[in-house]
């Protein structure tokens, strides 16, 4: 049984390296997706490219339980990649633990990927009528022999043209041969960032966090729809022929990405400050609040920027436990109901006969809003005044995310009044679309709200549709 909070469910991460350091490259990997923790749980692994041939480890479960000291001195080499998944595509199996390898022609080539394809599944059909096995469930196969297919083209050309095959969005990294290539959907929905270390090596993180992890110096951001080629002494960059406008993840920001992480020039925690901040301008002069507390850990930031601009004192009013993983056995239907217990427990000293303004960064479903609204009160909380620091959720996304199918989403069936009656709050308030876009420096250079308002970057099949 799988426990969490009622959460869209975090994406993958990855990381490439290219050193001259052979014997510490594996470490580099380790440092890099222990910081991209957060993107994924459910398993992960390192690839490393020595002279031409890949040695991999992969397993299930976190970062510091797959990997041991000694297994990471014995993989050596000039390049590698990493990656931590969270399924969005192909069940949770150790085959479809990534990085993938697969044998080409003249190289060994391994791929890791973040994001999730649109087209996959006509894709695979396609390569499968004409006699190709599969051996994953995951879209990053596909990805894989439609690279193995155009090699003859060169590398350059085959990315190119897989790049015009494949719908939706994607970060990846792969190492073949002497390169470490880096590669973003031509939207841009996915992140990736590109650094340089001091020993003159490179490395590429799906976020700003992984460069400071493995010591390196943030160089800039991939552009949507460029592929990098990483070489021991030169980089070079690449742009696919078809221009589309960027349309950056703006959940990336309001949840997904760590808040030391800065996106596309775009600092995380300070959009997440200013969406507190604005919440509580909404708020001034309607509610007389005590304390200002948030749902760990999504909700801190905003939470900070509303008791900032309220002068409402911030306070730590939620415990969370940080050693459940992502399965927990809740062997009752009253045992799952009171899962969040487990999750969370409520601090009584700082919400006792107070009136409590509660931040948090979305609402899916609603039961477990409810669930906290409800600790709060038993925990004698006078009042629970609800704030949201995005829009409502209304729409399922296609690109990376796990969401619940649309007619699970709360808001998709619910007003925002009937949401406050559901989750017992007294009061319910989220941003509005106009009010997000201002928490972002520079909204004009092109951002994806579809789980929001229903507007997709692209067609999506009707078979996903039901999603």
């Amino acid at each position: 049984m799988t426990f969490s909070l009622d959460k869209f469910k975090d994406e993958c991460g990855v990381v490439g390296i290219l050193s001259p350091n052979r014997e510490t490259i594996a470490n580099y990997a380790y440092f890099g997706l222990y910081a991209l923790q957060h993107r994924g749980q459910e398993s992960c692994g390192i690839a490393v490219n020595d002279d031409s041939k890949i040695k991999q480890k992969r397993g299930m479960g976190l970062v510091g339980d797959v990997f041991n000291t000694s297994e990471l001195q014995e993989i050596e080499g000039d390049i590698a990649i990493g990656h931590v998944r969270y399924s969005t595509a192909g069940e949770s199996d150790l085959k479809n633990a990534q990085p993938l390898t697969v044998k080409c022609k003249d190289w060994d080539i391994a791929l890791a990927h973040n994001g999730n394809l649109v087209n996959a599944d006509a894709l695979k059909n396609m390569l499968q009528d004409e006699g190709v096995i599969f051996m994953t469930n995951s879209d990053t196969e596909v990805i894989a022999n439609l690279i193995a297919r155009n090699y003859k083209l060169g590398i350059v050309s085959a990315l190119k043209r897989v790049m015009q095959i494949i719908k939706g969005a994607y970060a990846m990294v792969i190492t073949l041969g002497d390169m470490l290539i880096g590669i973003r959907d031509p939207f841009g929905l996915r992140p990736l960032c590109l650094g340089k270390l001091e020993n003159g090596g490179y490395v590429l993180s799906s976020e700003s966090c992984g460069l400071d992890a493995m010591g390196a110096e943030f160089v800039r951001d991939i552009e949507p729809g460029e592929i990098v080629v990483i070489y021991d002494t030169r980089i070079e960059s690449y742009k696919t022929e078809t221009w589309v406008k960027p349309r950056k993840c703006i959940f990336e920001l309001v949840y997904f990405a760590r808040p030391d992480s800065i996106l596309d020039g775009e600092e995380v925690y300070s959009s997440r400050h200013k969406a507190g901040v604005i919440l509580a301008k909404k708020d001034k002069g309607k509610i007389n609040a005590d304390v200002v507390i948030a749902v760990p850990d999504s909700g801190i930031s905003a939470a900070i920027g509303y008791a900032e601009e309220s002068g409402v004192p911030y306070g730590t009013g939620l415990i969370k436990n940080r050693y459940i993983g992502r399965t927990f056995i809740q062997p009752t239907q009253e045992m799952r109901e009171e899962g969040v217990k487990i999750k969370l427990n409520v601090l009584k000293s700082e919400v006792k006969d107070k009136s409590v303004v509660l931040v948090d960064d979305s609402i899916v479903r609603g039961t477990t809003s409810k669930r906290i609204v409800e600790l709060l009160k038993k925990a004698g909380a006078k009042e629970v005044h609800f704030r949201v620091s995005s829009p409502p959720t209304s729409f399922s996304c296609f690109f990376g995310i796990d969401t619940p199918k649309r007619e699970k989403l709360i808001s998709s069936r619910l007003t925002i009044d009937e949401i406050r009656d559901f989750i017992k709050a007294d009061t319910l308030e989220y941003l509005s679309l106009d009010e997000l876009k201002k928490c972002v420096d520079d909204y004009d250079s092109g951002y994806c709200m579809a789980c929001f308002d229903g507007d997709y970057p692209m067609e999506i099949p009707l078979v996903q549709e039901g999603k």
